[in-house]
């Protein structure tokens, strides 16, 4: 398998494009979790550690695609949006850029922090052009562990957008996170099922913001 630039492969990019057009659900024990908004979140468990993986499949209106690929990538804005960020910046290491990324949790619990690679291709699929955004956790000598933070070694997310055919964006994104620690996985599958679509709808919101700041 070729990798990219950055750690992953062509057919990674290519496989969330086929999620938009065709989601991936048969052969595994992949659930319907919650619909909402017009959104549906499908979830699968992970044996090893308990928690689940997530897809979601929906509609964002009046975000459009290209607005919605920036937004995402826009560290910097990230922190304006996002209540949950203590710290959100992007570092060149070995050549390679990596984001650095503390999420605030609620007392008592310590916060999480990830170290991930993450990058962005526009691709044309037959005439239709898909925004794939591909990130991974990663360790970094530079970006060691802080004290009374705890490190995400475990991290997935895949996104993919196009056009709804109108003034908005057909959304396809995996996800899997364990963030480690004491917290009982029922508490972790209940804030994923509640933290997604809410994340969606604070990022569209975003957009429209976005819009009147640029």
């Amino acid at each position: 398998m070729e990798l990219a630039a950055g750690g992953f492969s062509e057919e990674q990019f290519w496989e969330a494009c086929a999620e938009l057009q065709q989601p991936a659900l048969a052969g595994a024990d992949w659930q319907l979790l919650v619909e909402t908004s017009g959104i549906s979140i499908y979830r699968l468990l992970d044996k090893k550690t308990g928690l689940y993986e997530y897809k979601v499949f929906g509609v964002l209106e009046d975000c459009s695609p290209t607005l919605l690929a920036d937004v995402y990538m826009d560290s910097d804005y990230r922190k304006q949006w996002d209540q949950y960020v203590k710290e959100l910046y992007e570092q060149e290491c070995n050549g390679e850029t990596v984001v650095y990324w503390e999420v605030k949790y609620p007392f008592p619990m310590s916060n999480r922090d990830y170290v991930y690679l993450r990058q962005r291709r526009d691709l044309d699929m037959e005439g239709r052009k898909i925004h794939v955004i591909l990130a991974r956790s990663t360790s970094m000598p530079q970006l060691g562990e802080r004290s009374g933070v705890i490190r995400v070694k475990q991290y997935k997310q895949s996104l993919a957008i196009e056009s709804d055919g109108k003034k908005g964006s057909k959304v396809f994104m995996y996800y899997f996170d364990n963030p480690g620690g004491q917290i009982p996985s029922w508490l972790i599958n209940w804030a994923a099922k509640n933290g997604v679509p809410n994340f969606l709808k604070d990022m569209a919101r975003a957009c429209q913001n976005y819009l009147k700041k640029t």
